[in-house]
């Protein structure tokens, strides 16, 4: 998935994600343009969908939900995560796996 993802200097990835919070059913959509979209059941208020969506990626790259942050969009649908302790190879092998 082009554009999705980058990678810092120092091998942090960036992930570019679209949230929907409130959500009945968390959890990975697929792609959503050149971003992967998200569900989260936490409202977003008070930076609870944030945390959410952290430990949501966290899960599915096998991270430390310690190792993800957000570093754009903290009150925007549109966000992008800072994911440390994850090679880029296996980022883009996760977005290989969505649906489009």
């Amino acid at each position: 998935m082009p554009g999705a993802f980058t990678v810092r200097s120092d091998g942090t990835v960036l992930l570019s994600v679209v949230v929907q919070p409130g959500a009945r059913r968390p959890g990975v959509v697929g792609r959503h343009g050149d971003a992967v979209k998200l569900r989260v059941s936490a409202p977003a208020e008070a930076g609870r969908a944030n945390r959410a969506v952290c430990e949501l990626v966290a899960s599915v790259l096998g991270a430390r939900p310690a190792d993800v942050t957000v570093v754009s969009g903290a009150s925007s649908r549109h966000k992008r995560l800072a994911v440390r302790s994850v090679p880029p190879a296996a980022v883009s092998d996760w977005l290989a796996t969505l649906p489009d």
